[in-house]
């Protein structure tokens, strides 16, 4: 996946709950040791620059599907978990919302001494990174998040955000050093928004006679920038729709984890909680780990692992999370130790649900889909910022 973007999202407030900011910290980290154990650290530099798994990650995480928190969330939950374990997974995350991105340059020299790297290259890389967001592309957007991922190899990515003063929306954007050539012509892999009228792009290709100009008159000389490749565009309408899932994705996968799962998956089995609920939701975090980056175009599937913390598409099931990061947590530290028959089991999930979606016809709606998670939500711990999910009347009267 050697391309960024940018990303629009409607903006979002709140702070996110202890009892899920914690999960996240943990399933974010035991993705990220999966990414490397599998693939090597760049991997997840690579996915990290890929708007639309960006996007995916916090959905299987719990997030709100396609809101702004999305970004400061998991970059947060990443930060505080990925970090405390950086000398074995070779990757530090840098900078973060508000005043925290302003710590980015001293975090960056502080991984510099650690690790033997340029300190001052990626200070210079973090502030254009910023600069060009923020003042060479003027859509509208200033900074206000600001998280620079750096590998023990020298490899970076950034992931930053703005904010449209006046406006319902906000713009990521997404950078990664494997394919930067320049600075100032078309830099990003991809920028994630929507098109909100005219702007001055002077980091686009087609400015080059206009800095040139600037540059005349200043005289500096020019770097040059990366095309503009992926834009990933977030709905307003907080609910999940059936526009926004590939039903035939989605149906395919529900198959495989409660019909076919607990035939095929015997050695995930085993572990505890591994009912065809939790198999659902380690289906979805193991394409996550696994997918190709064609998978990911429609993020919000993955709100089908672990909900949302606002209850859409619905609560989120703390058991069934609890139950994904205890058994990916054993499948990572069982490899780590050369058993890797749990991680094989794990990736197998993805692979048969992708196999059976060839030649799958949706049986259900995800009206119905949605209808069962939420009359069920209960059973599996369901919560919301609002509270814990209350079993449905008819329920409550049967327990009388």
């Amino acid at each position: 996946m050697k391309y960024s973007g940018i990303a629009d999202l409607p903006l979002h407030y709140g702070k996110v709950p202890i009892w899920l900011a914690e999960r996240m910290s943990n399933l974010g980290l035991a993705i990220v040791e999966s990414i490397v154990l599998e693939y090597g650290k760049a991997e997840v530099l690579r996915r990290l620059s890929d708007p639309f798994w960006f996007q995916s990650m916090g959905a299987v995480m719990g997030m709100d599907w396609h809101s702004s928190g999305i970004t400061t969330s998991v970059m947060g939950a990443l930060k505080r978990s990925v970090n405390s374990r950086s000398h074995d997974l070779g990757l530090y995350i840098c900078g973060g919302k508000g005043k925290a991105s302003l710590m980015a340059p001293s975090e960056l020299l502080g991984v510099a001494e650690r690790t033997g790297l340029n300190g001052d290259q990626l200070v210079r890389s973090s502030k254009l990174s910023a600069k060009v967001d923020n003042t060479a592309i003027q859509d509208g957007f200033q900074l206000y998040m600001h998280s620079f991922i750096v590998s023990s190899d020298g490899d970076w990515t950034v992931v930053q955000q703005g904010m449209r003063q006046g406006s319902s929306t906000a713009r990521r954007y997404h950078w990664h050093s494997a394919d930067l050539q320049s600075f100032v012509e078309d830099p990003h892999i991809s920028i994630y928004g929507q098109g909100l009228g005219s702007i001055i792009n002077l980091a686009d290709k087609q400015a080059s006679e206009a800095r040139t100009s600037i540059i005349e008159m200043t005289a500096e000389s020019p770097e040059r920038m990366m095309r503009e490749v992926k834009k990933l565009v977030m709905p307003s309408h907080h609910d999940v729709r059936s526009k926004d899932v590939d039903m035939k994705r989605l149906g395919a996968m529900l198959w495989v984890a409660h019909d076919q799962g607990p035939k095929k998956f015997e050695d995930l089995l085993l572990l505890t909680g591994m009912g065809p609920r939790t198999l659902q939701s380690l289906a979805l975090v193991s394409e996550v780990i696994y997918g190709a980056p064609t998978r990911f175009s429609d993020p919000a599937r993955f709100s089908f692992a672990h909900g949302g913390k606002d209850g859409h598409p619905f609560p989120v099931p703390v058991r069934v999370y609890d139950d994904t990061i205890q058994v990916l947590r054993k499948a990572v530290d069982s490899a780590k130790v050369g058993q890797s028959e749990k991680m094989d089991a794990v990736r197998r999930l993805s692979q048969m649900s992708e196999v059976a979606e060839k030649g799958f016809t949706p049986t259900s709606s995800l009206e119905t889909l949605l209808e069962k998670e939420r009359k069920d939500s209960w059973r599996y711990g369901g919560r919301t910022i609002f509270g814990k999910a209350q079993p449905p009347l008819d329920s409550q009267l049967k327990l009388f």
